[in-house]
């Protein structure tokens, strides 16, 4: 029996892809490239399955998990985002999202985010303990960053101003990817 899947998506040759493998693996995928096109589709019927691309275009998904989670209660909710940070992991799980993973993913590693019972069953597990191992500075900069533009609602001025930082210096840190440990 094939299962229900809302992908939102921006990029289109990504989206396209992942849509692909998804089907030949009996999932019915309807994609959104937006939240606009995520909300109608979601008032249309109700899906088994999400995966929802964190960053939009320069706005955040979050704002969908609350009405995927009310349209069913049931469903399984996968946040995927390029940008990864401890902040919004947090802040995707509160809102109710099952499983937050950072790209790059492969289909098997979506699925198996997707399909996991608890939030970090789907990354296998560290060589080490992670909380034994200090962060570099640069990955303690990504973070704080993020949990700012968080607080902030993804404030970009707004963020630049609290963290006393030029509104282009930020948004130069914002398009490079997060920093490894």
């Amino acid at each position: 029996m094939s299962k229900t899947l809302l992908l939102v998506e921006d990029d289109e040759v990504f989206a396209r892809v992942m849509a692909r493998a998804l089907a030949s693996r009996d999932y019915v995928v309807s994609h959104a490239l937006n939240a606009a096109e995520a909300d109608a589709l979601i008032a249309q019927s109700p899906f088994d399955f999400a995966i929802l691309d964190l960053n939009l275009g320069g706005h955040t998904s979050l704002n969908l998990i609350q009405p995927l989670r009310s349209a069913n209660p049931t469903m399984r909710i996968l946040m995927l985002t390029g940008y990864a940070s401890i902040a919004t992991a947090v802040e995707a799980i509160k809102l109710g999202a099952d499983n937050y993973l950072a790209k790059p993913a492969d289909t098997a590693d979506i699925l198996a985010a997707l399909l996991a019972e608890g939030a970090s069953e789907a990354n296998s597990a560290p060589a080490a303990d992670p909380a034994l191992e200090p962060m570099s500075v640069r990955r303690l900069e990504w973070e704080h960053i993020q949990k700012v533009l968080a607080e902030h609602d993804g404030n970009i001025s707004e963020t630049a101003r609290q963290l006393k930082m030029h509104r282009r210096t930020l948004q130069r840190k914002l398009q490079k990817r997060p920093v490894a440990g």
